[in-house]
């Protein structure tokens, strides 16, 4: 099956209540059981928490009031400095980029699953904001959660924003096939169902009304090559360098949800939805977006990683 039609098919389960293609034989599934286990015992719990990146960057024009939502990735764990985290990345670069100031709040949790969104959506409400970025997947996928299950969350957490009009972007699930400490076949499965599950994130986050960055490159070639460098200590969580990355590669998008284009980019190809969501999780910094026409189609735009931002914190 392609990776679009595995796409279609979880977000299809998702919309139905299944649980989506996830599966294994008594055998293969003990294996990875053991070595899921393993590999749990060699990356260690977090120990320490991501350090408080709430505050205002940048300066001038009308404020840009910005939350992210998600798990380690979108929180920054592992960083000692508040501008190293993921959410301060997008915000200087936000703030750089428009050339306004933005007020960020970070409610992303180390260890969250798409199960617990609701409850960070819950701990800003009324407050809502103007944009919001999502980054979840990655403990989905390490903790065996039905993949149909986790579209149907992020779908609702989506749905829920949009009610109150927040423009969201979605950071698709990386390639965890990259993390050195688990090992193979658990390593090999790990890639495929986290790509499965980032194109299937992408079809339900633009049906939603979302925008959908792909960020599965930049944990694939981009740390393989440089893994000293793109990883932390802990050799699972990316270092202040991966962090950057991530956040650089989603600032277009957002900067994009906040101006909100009426026309798409010259280079961006119509594509049926669910072949545009199997590209981008190919590409990194990918986005997908739908052309709003009669019915949801996907619309690929390729991005570049951004130059490094700063911040006036």
């Amino acid at each position: 099956m392609s990776r679009a039609s595995r796409a279609r098919a979880i977000a299809s389960a998702a919309a139905v209540g299944g649980a989506g293609l996830v599966g294994a034989g008594g055998v293969i599934y003990g294996v990875l059981l053991g070595q899921s286990r393993l590999a749990r015992h060699r990356i260690g719990e977090p120990r320490t928490s991501p350090p408080a990146a709430d505050a205002t960057y940048g300066t001038g024009g009308d404020p840009i009031d910005l939350v992210v939502f998600g798990d380690s990735g979108a929180a920054g764990f592992g960083v000692e400095r508040p501008q190293e985290t993921t959410a301060a990345v997008i915000a200087a670069g936000l703030a750089s980029r428009l050339h306004r100031c933005v007020q960020l709040r970070c409610v992303a949790v180390v260890g969250a699953q798409s199960a617990d969104l609701q409850q960070q959506i819950d701990s800003i409400d009324p407050e809502w904001p103007q944009v919001a970025v999502i980054a979840v997947g990655a403990n989905d996928v390490t903790h065996r959660i039905p993949p149909g299950r986790s579209i149907s969350l992020l779908t609702t957490a989506i749905e829920r924003l949009r009610e109150h009009d927040v423009e969201v972007v979605v950071a698709t699930c990386p390639d965890l096939g990259t993390i050195r400490p688990i090992p193979h076949p658990l390593r090999w499965v790990a890639r495929r169902w986290s790509r499965s599950l980032a194109a299937a994130q992408t079809v339900a986050a633009v049906a939603a009304g979302a925008r959908s960055v792909a960020v599965a490159d930049l944990l694939g070639s981009e740390f393989d090559a440089h893994p000293d460098t793109m990883f932390g200590p802990d050799q699972f969580h990316p270092s202040a360098a991966g962090y950057r990355a991530l956040g650089e590669a989603i600032v277009p998008s957002l900067a994009d949800a906040v101006t909100q284009p009426v026309e798409p980019q010259k280079n961006a190809a119509n594509l049926d939805l669910a072949q545009a969501a199997a590209r981008a999780a190919e590409v990194g910094g990918a986005e997908v977006t739908s052309d709003r026409g009669s019915r949801v189609r996907g619309l690929l735009r390729l991005r570049r990683p951004q130059a490094p931002a700063t911040s006036d914190r």
